[in-house]
């Protein structure tokens, strides 16, 4: 049995990664500001409430436990935001990690499993998209995650701190249990605001662009679901254990869906018409973006279980319908 701190442990993946690693027989001790996670969604092992930025509380948790492991999910994650507020996405995701990065070298914690993201990659120059294609990060969310990457690369070179990045495509899904799920505020991923229009509490999705190069002209996105990405987490984790080196794997189903065929499956899933209404494109989103993940499955034999898209959008429905339940007063949490 094995001690693994997680940052951002009461956050959407994190809070799934201390119920995955409690299922996997290691103890967890969930780290978290609150700032944008919540407590109840740590469903086990320990839970201290504390910053990145704190160099005495890292010290202080590192020197009283004996940490095997540290997987890093507190990072803000607002596309839009992160241009209009470059400040905040540097300060949290770049300053705050690197002062976790110092405590864990001070205190001789040597094994990190980063969470970065597809964002490093910017407009694509081929799709999928393997680990290879060039590092064009379009904005100070993709440009933090690409920085601490390399942040890594230097901190294996001068202390011997060995990390796995894994650069999610687009996380989504719930527990398939259903004890857990998205509870982001505000939200700005497709399947949960798509589902918030089937339960009705929400009037209508804006669908960004229908004039893309793609067969329905709306954006093409590859899905993976949030349990899938635990096993990785795991699976890198244990690797690095057995004396990997560092390296970068992406995260992805290989398959795209576009906008409307997720709206679609939405419709079915639920059996609920869904109202989109048409906007103007975003700036900066690439009409298809589709990841070849064959070395995660080759290195980690790493399978995804549960990452089409019926079963992202059925358990993501499951959550959306307790959620429902929870604030009418119907279900107890």
């Amino acid at each position: 049995m094995k001690t693994v701190l997680v940052a951002g442990g009461a956050g959407y993946i994190g809070s799934h990664m201390i119920k995955a690693l409690l299922a996997a027989g290691h103890n967890a001790i969930a780290l978290d500001n609150l700032s944008t996670g919540h407590r109840h969604a740590v469903l086990g092992g320990a839970f201290v409430q504390g910053d990145l930025g704190d160099p005495l509380l890292l010290q202080r948790l590192l020197a009283d436990n004996k940490i095997d492991g540290v997987m890093h999910f507190a990072s803000y994650i607002q596309v839009g935001e992160s241009v209009q507020k470059p400040d905040k996405y540097y300060a949290n995701n770049v300053s705050n990690t690197l002062c976790l990065l110092k405590a864990m070298v001070e205190g001789g914690v040597k094994h990190f499993v980063f969470s970065s993201s597809a964002a490093v990659y910017g407009e694509p120059q081929r799709t999928p998209i393997d680990e290879s294609h060039p590092k064009n990060p379009l904005t100070p969310y993709g440009r933090s995650k690409w920085m601490v990457e390399q942040i890594l690369a230097d901190f294996d070179h001068a202390y011997g701190l060995r990390s796995t990045s894994l650069r999610y495509f687009n996380a989504a899904g719930a527990d398939p249990a259903g004890q857990l799920g998205e509870q982001h505020d505000p939200e700005t991923h497709l399947i949960p605001l798509v589902l918030r229009v089937a339960s009705g509490r929400q009037d209508a999705i804006r669908l960004f662009g229908r004039d893309y190069g793609t067969p329905d002209g709306t954006c093409i996105r590859d899905y993976v679901h949030v349990a899938d990405l635990c096993d990785a987490h795991l699976l890198a984790l244990d690797r690095l254990w057995g004396g990997s080196a560092s390296t970068a794997y992406n995260l992805g189903s290989g398959s795209g869906f576009s906008v409307q065929q997720v709206i679609s499956v939405a419709e079915q899933v639920t059996g609920r018409r869904i109202n989109a209404i048409a906007s103007a494109r975003r700036p900066g989103d690439p009409a298809i973006l589709v990841a070849d993940a064959q070395r995660a499955r080759a290195d980690l034999g790493w399978k995804p279980r549960l990452s089409d898209l019926e079963t992202i959008i059925s358990h993501a429905w499951r959550w959306e319908q307790k959620v429902c339940g929870l604030r009418s007063g119907k279900l107890k949490s």
